[in-house]
């Protein structure tokens, strides 16, 4: 699976051996749909972190984490951000994921770069790590952005998707989710953890229903064990992971190569009502599913029309759409006629919604 960073064309489904920013730019411009970054943190930790019982904390110390100076850290920020943007498709976008030491910095500098900042998402966590030495606050979230490429640019939002995934409530901008730990946790032959970083599926998941379509092509720089992928793959979606440590990258191509993608029916998010292709009345007209002087119903059992060739109704001696007729007689002053008209078949009562969505079905 791991190929090297020259390759010409986009090298899909793949995680190339390298420096992120090299690798970056030797990709093709304006190829990406969605990029997930989880930079380095720069957590600037000194010296080792005990617990109560005196054992040490398996605490974030390795090289990729260190910077002399916040002055270096800034300028491979603007750095890799910089050649992230190119990649991005016109309404492609970013997530970056941090943590008080770096994410302020970060969003300084996607607006230095031109990105047009969204949302920022706090990811609550329901099992944070205590605060050992008891002098500050349990850090207990981190911080993502989520910006388009420039202001005004067309990006992807599921909005019904997350809606329906939040158990049919508008999802807001604070995620309660645990952290990566249980079987999720990859480890060593000797039991210890792969990655120290390594970030739960369920927060991939949600970023990637809301914010990509199945066939879309998601880059992460900064892959690591590669949980990116994984969703990536398991939800329908291409993706390109960039990785310069050996050892993450064999796990996470042990990883991945083990997930399935889902079948396209389970791949299929709600979408909004005007997202979905427009059906006139007047088709099912002329597609003989309901037939000219058919009688319709309301819903609410008060009202009648008749069906006209050029698929309009009359009720009450008033002509006009389904939805103007079904006004007037409610004396409302609209009407949604989908919802508000039914017909009978076979001695049962049918909305007129239920041919709609036959034809969507067919147009889909």
């Amino acid at each position: 699976m791991t190929k090297p960073n020259s390759a010409a064309a986009l090298p899909v489904n793949t995680i190339l051996n390298g420096d992120c920013i090299e690798a970056m730019n030797a990709l093709p411009a304006a190829s990406i749909d969605l990029i997930f970054a989880d930079p380095p943190y720069n957590l600037q930790l000194r010296g080792d972190l005990h617990r109560p019982d005196n054992s040490r904390v398996d605490a974030v110390d390795d090289d990729w984490d260190q910077f002399s100076s916040f002055k270096a850290y800034d300028e491979f920020t603007r750095a890799w951000l910089k050649a992230a943007r190119r990649l991005l498709k016109p309404d492609g976008a970013i997530w970056v994921i941090g943590s008080y030491h770096n994410i302020f910095r970060v969003g300084a500098a996607l607006q230095d770069e031109g990105y047009w900042i969204l949302n920022d998402v706090v990811w609550r966590k329901s099992n944070p790590m205590p605060n050992f030495r008891g002098k500050r606050f349990t850090n207990a979230h981190e911080t993502m952005i989520w910006a388009s490429k420039s202001e005004g640019a067309k990006y992807t939002f599921n909005y019904e998707a997350l809606k329906a995934l939040n158990d049919g409530i508008q999802m807001r901008s604070d995620w309660v989710l645990p952290i990566c730990n249980g079987g999720e946790r990859l480890k060593d032959e000797a039991g210890e953890k792969t990655h120290p970083t390594q970030k739960p599926q369920a927060l991939l998941h949600r970023i990637l229903v809301g914010a990509t379509k199945p066939g879309d092509i998601v880059l992460d720089p900064f892959f690591g064990t590669g949980t990116t992928g994984a969703v990536a793959k398991m939800l329908g979606r291409d993706w390109i992971g960039i990785e310069r440590d050996e050892k993450y990258r064999d796990a996470a191509a042990k990883r991945i190569s083990a997930v399935r993608r889902l079948d396209k029916a389970a791949l299929e998010t709600s979408v909004s009502k005007r997202a979905e292709p427009r059906v006139p009345f007047g088709q099912l007209v002329e597609r003989g599913m309901l037939r000219p002087g058919e009688e319709l119903l309301s819903m609410n059992g008060r009202h009648k029309a008749k069906v006209r060739a050029d698929g309009t109704v009359i009720g009450n001696d008033v002509k006009g759409s389904i939805h103007q007729v079904g006004a007037h007689l409610e004396g409302a002053p609209s009407c949604n006629g989908w919802t508000y008209w039914c017909f009978k078949r076979d001695g049962k009562t049918v909305p007129i919604d239920v041919l709609r969505q036959q034809i969507r079905s067919e147009m889909t």
